[in-house]
């Protein structure tokens, strides 16, 4: 079974930002963290996104079903933080160090 690789995840999804940020005004950053990240990737993995947008009026848990992720090349664990909530995150919480130590930032404004 073939699988998109690394190059080609990040590539897409540099394309994917930078139209969404077209789009969008309120996108402030994008990345990405996990497998794809990492290096540990295989057949079957999703890409795990964190977009960073000004501010918004949805639930945390309602954010991600109003972003299109369906041009990108494998499945999307998308995850909408607002730019007041992002600057606020307990910097030594889990997913804090998780992102300190994986991220991948593919599009900044």
């Amino acid at each position: 079974m073939k699988w998109p690789d690394a190059q080609t995840v990040e590539r897409a999804l540099r394309e994917w930002a930078q139209a969404l940020a077209e789009q969008h005004s309120s996108v402030v950053r994008v990345g990405y963290i996990g497998s794809y990240a990492t290096g540990e990737w295989g057949v079957g993995s999703d890409v795990d996104v964190v977009l960073i947008i000004a501010q918004s009026d949805l639930p945390f848990e309602q954010r991600a079903a109003a972003w299109d992720t369906t041009s990108l090349p494998v499945p999307v664990d998308l995850l909408v933080y607002t730019l007041d909530e992002w600057q606020n995150l307990p910097r030594d919480s889990r997913f804090a160090q998780v992102v300190e130590r994986e991220a991948r930032w593919v599009w900044e404004r």
